[in-house]
């Protein structure tokens, strides 16, 4: 079997890092690793000549600004990155023939919901950073390339900057934290949702370019938790014994909206690609087994 080239944009992220520590793809895959510095996805003329310079054989396109309070501000940043960059990659990719495979997320949905989303419900993003991402959705849907869109949820890891690394800190730093427990949705390892995005890449090579055209999934741990809930389940997991103490929304203000329910309904992604995606407190567990190596 010859080496896959992987356009992988956004490898710093946590998602990224994941990607390319994914142990049994090593010797099958090469990454082509990019962040801004390397390539910048709002440059149209950067991305054509990039891609024509490397051939890849697929895209992964995790660059995002997910900062989501900032966005708020940086309203015109965010939507370069969350909707041109993705379609200067899709137009990109069109040309070339190339499947492109992107990130997306549960925001893109109001919250307002009492069952879990599905890829087909209509999209009402209530925060800057939903908006920008929803708008992302529709630019690479409207090139009618090879696109997979993947939505997510809560994501945490290992690496970088993420809800799992603060509650670790503050646990070992603090007796007690306050952490909001009417915010509902399904918490994310990016170790599972990376091993879900190859395995949408070995799917596509077994069926013969089965990506044709744009689709979405849904992709996250299975199970349904609040913040507060995750918070107390790594804290438990890292053994550490500071108290979380539940908070209402109202008690920590901030500046962008958050869904209060954002579970995604992920029976597309199981039916096609992996039946039994663990369940959320599986993934911190995870997530704990690889940070105690990876520190």
């Amino acid at each position: 079997m010859k080496t896959l080239k992987i356009l992988l944009t956004g490898a710093n992220g946590q998602l990224g890092q994941a990607l390319m520590h994914l142990t049994g793809f090593s010797d099958s895959v090469q990454w082509i690793a990019t962040d801004f510095n390397e390539l910048d996805i709002t440059d149209q003329q950067a991305v054509n000549s990039f891609i024509n310079k490397t051939h890849p054989d697929y895209i992964i396109n995790c660059a995002a600004f997910t900062a989501v309070d900032l966005a708020e501000k940086e309203t015109e940043k965010a939507f370069q990155i969350n909707a041109i960059g993705p379609r200067n990659l899709a137009i990109a990719a069109k040309q070339e023939n190339l499947p492109l495979i992107h990130i997306s997320t549960d925001y893109v949905f109001s919250g307002r919901s009492q069952v879990p989303y599905r890829e087909a419900d209509e999209p009402d993003p209530q925060s800057e950073y939903g908006k920008t991402k929803w708008a992302g959705e529709l630019e690479l849907i409207k090139t009618g390339g090879k696109v997979i869109i993947v939505r997510t949820s809560w994501l945490f890891s290992e690496y970088g900057k993420n809800f799992f690394l603060t509650m670790l800190r503050l646990g070992s730093e603090k007796s007690s934290i306050g952490v909001v427990a009417d915010q509902f949705g399904s918490p994310t390892y990016a170790g599972d949702l990376a091993t879900g995005l190859m395995k949408i890449v070995e799917y596509d090579l077994r069926n013969t370019g089965w990506i044709r055209q744009p689709e979405i999934f849904h992709f996250c741990n299975s199970g349904k938790a609040s913040w507060y809930e995750l918070s107390r389940a790594i804290m438990e997991t890292a053994g550490l014994s500071c108290e979380v103490l539940p908070l209402t929304t109202d008690q920590y203000p901030v500046m962008a909206p958050r869904p209060p329910y954002s579970i995604l309904d992920t029976k597309k992604f199981r039916t096609i690609f992996w039946p039994d995606i663990p369940e959320w407190r599986t993934g911190v567990n995870s997530c704990y087994e690889s940070y105690l190596k990876f520190k």
